[in-house]
């Protein structure tokens, strides 16, 4: 318990650690603004308590926007993707799936079914944030296209990441 307790807690500190000084110098246009933090919340182990879900959310959004002083708009947004990542499993996987331990990541599922658990909340959790950030319909279609081209960048640094550091069964 302790083993995975820590590989989670250094993944999280990795993962703040290289958004504040890699990933946010990334800004191209003002349109692609890559957040690779969100991977904290999508590879937590199935079996993690809604509450515990939820709270980690919350506070990996809080010491985002701390550290980048952006006044809760991370926070609004990962805490909207905690909440919707259990529906989307339960949408996305077979029960045998679910009840097995460990967590959704690529070399457990496969490329398909990690793409589309990954690009769905990816997605879910920009589109919140740069509506926050936007505060405004006036300009949608910027917000939207903003939202793609963020997704995607996001997704592609993901998807390289489990390539490249997590080991295949």
């Amino acid at each position: 318990m302790y083993k995975e307790l820590l590989k989670y807690l250094g993944l999280f500190i990795l993962l703040v650690f290289l958004q504040l000084f890699l990933f946010n110098n990334i800004q191209l246009s003002g349109y692609i603004n890559p957040y690779f933090y969100i991977l904290f919340i999508l590879l937590l182990p199935y079996e993690t308590p809604g509450w515990l879900l939820l709270f980690l959310g919350f506070l990996t959004g809080l010491i985002i926007d701390t550290l980048m002083n952006t006044y809760g708009t991370h926070s609004s947004a990962t805490l909207l993707m905690a909440f919707f990542r259990p529906y989307f499993l339960n949408f996305l996987t077979e029960r045998d799936d679910i009840e097995k331990k460990g967590s959704p990541s690529m070399s457990q599922n496969g490329f398909n079914w990690f793409l589309r658990y990954t690009a769905t909340l990816t997605v879910a959790h920009h589109l919140m944030l740069f509506l926050i950030e936007s505060f405004t319909f006036i300009n949608i279609g910027a917000t939207l296209w903003r939202t793609v081209l963020s997704s995607l960048v996001t997704l592609s640094f993901i998807i390289t990441s489990q390539f490249l550091f997590i080991r295949r069964k």
